[in-house]
């Protein structure tokens, strides 16, 4: 039984997909294709919302925000388990496993709160068009966007404290592919019950939070568009909250198949699938989201790109190739004629 204060030789070993060795080639090909495309596709829509002045509002802050959360959470779990797939060590340090569960944590309450202040953000631009732009004011947007990190350090610092105060048992094999707070709770071989109240009470206040908000202002927003006559005003308020809708759906449904349950209904394999799903594919389908239901990105990036040029050239021929063709009709009636 060893302590986490005494950390020499002190490490975890994260078993991930161990036991899928024989298609470990097939594994890390695919997953390190999916990671390349999450970081891709998050870069891009940093980039785009960056070039693009139109897109310089408080809605696309926190959208580029976003994607830079999910680039730090790919990159915090996703190379470690791409080495562990492809070599025998599965080893990680106790500080490289503090550094992580930290980080993870971290992030993963930002994006909490983050989805909350966009949430807030809609409300506003739907229920208060008139004075949107006076309430989320240069200073308002600061505040908001900081309230993510914030939140993000304190949760993540308490969990952090609390989870590597237990005793870890030999042999110490983290069934996961990066060390969080469920699986090493379950590794402990220490009574467990003080770290279950606090995962609950302080994640369910960090967690919580956010999703009342998210709620009170998605009911508001539901009153309001229902009181639009024309189904037209309608669809329009509908299109600028369903995409974060969509990601709050993704969102949600992960966290809390991988978080809120108690440790005796963990299972192995399901766990390991929620892990990639959580970790890898949401921030993956996040920027499709907002890039294929947003008119606002698609134009941007049609611009930034060269597309929409392209589509302006076709359509210069067409039309003198219109103009040709009437040219040539009313020279032959007047001939006739």
């Amino acid at each position: 039984m060893i302590k986490q204060n005494e950390t020499s030789d002190f490490s975890f070993n994260l078993m991930g997909f161990s036991y899928l060795q024989n298609q470990r080639i097939t594994l890390f090909l695919v997953f390190f294709l999916l990671y390349l495309l999450t970081i891709l596709g998050n870069t891009i829509t940093i980039f785009i919302i960056c070039m693009d002045l139109h897109l310089h509002t408080p809605m696309y802050l926190f959208i580029s925000q976003l994607s830079f959360v999910h680039i730090c959470n790919t990159c915090v779990t996703i190379p470690k388990m791409l080495i562990n797939i492809i070599t025998k060590d599965k080893s990680i340090s106790f500080a490289g496993c503090v550094s992580q569960l930290f980080i993870f944590s971290s992030l993963g309450t930002a994006e909490c709160a983050l989805l909350g202040v966009m949430a807030y953000d809609r409300y506003l631009a739907i229920c208060s068009p008139l004075r949107y732009m006076e309430i989320m004011g240069s200073w308002v947007c600061m505040v908001l966007a900081s309230v993510p990190w914030l939140s993000g350090f304190v949760q993540s610092s308490i969990h952090t404290f609390f989870t590597f105060q237990l005793f870890f048992c030999q042999p110490r094999n983290i069934n996961s592919f990066y060390c969080d707070v469920p699986s090493l709770l379950k590794l402990s071989c220490s009574a467990t019950y003080l770290n279950e109240i606090v995962l609950f009470c302080v994640g369910g206040l960090f967690s919580l939070s956010p999703f009342l908000l998210t709620f009170v202002s998605y009911t508001l927003i539901l009153e309001a568009i229902f009181q639009i006559s024309s189904s037209e005003g309608r669809s329009k308020a509908f299109s600028t909250c369903g995409s974060h809708l969509t990601v709050l759906s993704l969102f949600y449904g992960a966290t809390m198949l991988v978080y809120f349950r108690p440790t005796s209904s963990y299972s192995l394999h399901v766990d390991r699938l929620l892990s990639v799903f959580y970790t890898l594919l949401t921030p993956l389908l996040n920027p499709i989201i907002y890039s294929l239901k947003n008119n606002e990105v698609r134009e941007a990036m049609r611009k930034i790109f060269k597309i929409k040029e392209g589509n302006l050239n076709s359509k210069t021929l067409t039309t003198k190739n219109e103009n040709k063709k009437k040219i040539f009709l009313y020279n032959k009636v007047e001939s006739k004629g």
